[in-house]
């Protein structure tokens, strides 16, 4: 399979930090085509600038970013701020943990949705309605229409997610970094989120990392698991070989720290 996301030696270093203290401190792992891969550790552990980072979304101004990261190819680090809005989108889907704040709430839900086709296509306006449309449905929300037309707080937060999801996935990237999408909704709409990126991965062999500190989630829908603690990467393998055998003892203790009910249901 094709290697859809690289990252080399990562290191983040936040100009207000002490001069020794990395958020990221020599991060690399990969990512194939197809694959779901969960990034997980407590807060703080560097997952979210991690993931900021492969967005190119990270603040130059606030942090000094290096090392390597190319998505389909292309070097993120060397790209200009034009580059990569020409990549999100495109190459590259993101769900971000806050739907609410992460829309615009006095633009209806429809031109959000459609706001990659109007960056990366030449699309008519009818047409991007109608792909927005696609979406929306394909995410499985009810009345397409109705949803188009409403403003972000008209929706409930499960309902927000799948919209954020559609707009994510109108333009058929190759990888979706999901960054805690079912964190702030309750478990049965969370399992329903679950499903759906599953879904969307076997339908459209779409790559995802997803970043999470649940690792029940990461259990659920990932193949593989990449364990981040202070800044470092301290293990990386197949999810079902981790949580029988964990290697480093931070892993074993975040596995420990799951809710026995949850270790009974997966």
């Amino acid at each position: 399979m094709t290697e859809i996301l690289k990252v080399q030696d990562l290191k983040v270093h936040f100009h207000n930090a002490a001069p020794d203290r990395f958020a990221v401190n020599g991060v690399s792992f990969s990512m194939r085509e197809g694959e779901i891969v969960g990034l997980v550790g407590e807060s703080g552990s560097g997952k979210t600038v991690t993931a900021m980072s492969i967005s190119g979304l990270l603040p130059r101004r606030k942090a000094r970013v290096q090392g390597n990261i190319t998505v389909d190819g292309r070097e993120i680090l060397q790209c200009s701020e034009k580059e990569i809005l020409s990549i999100l989108g495109d190459e590259l889907g993101v769900v971000f943990q806050e739907p609410m704040t992460a829309m615009n709430p006095v633009m209806r839900i429809g031109p959000q949705v459609e706001e990659s086709l109007r960056v990366h296509t030449k699309l008519s306006k009818a047409e991007r309605r109608a792909r927005a449309l696609e979406a929306l449905a394909e995410v499985e929300l009810d009345d397409p229409e109705s949803v188009y037309r409403k403003y972000p707080h008209e929706l409930s937060g499960g309902m927000l997610q799948r919209v954020m999801i559609a707009a994510a996935i109108i333009g058929r990237p190759k990888l979706l970094l999901a960054d805690e999408p079912t964190t702030a909704l309750d478990v049965t709409i969370q399992a329903e989120i679950l499903e759906l990126l599953s879904r969307l991965n076997r339908e459209h062999n779409m790559a995802i990392l997803l970043i999470s500190h649940n690792l029940h989630v990461v259990r659920k829908l990932c193949t593989r698991v990449a364990v981040m603690q202070r800044g470092k990467l301290v293990e990386d393998g197949a999810v079902e070989a981790i949580f029988r055998n964990p290697q480093h003892e931070y892993t074993r203790q975040l596995i420990a720290a799951i809710p026995n009910r949850e270790r009974k249901l997966v």
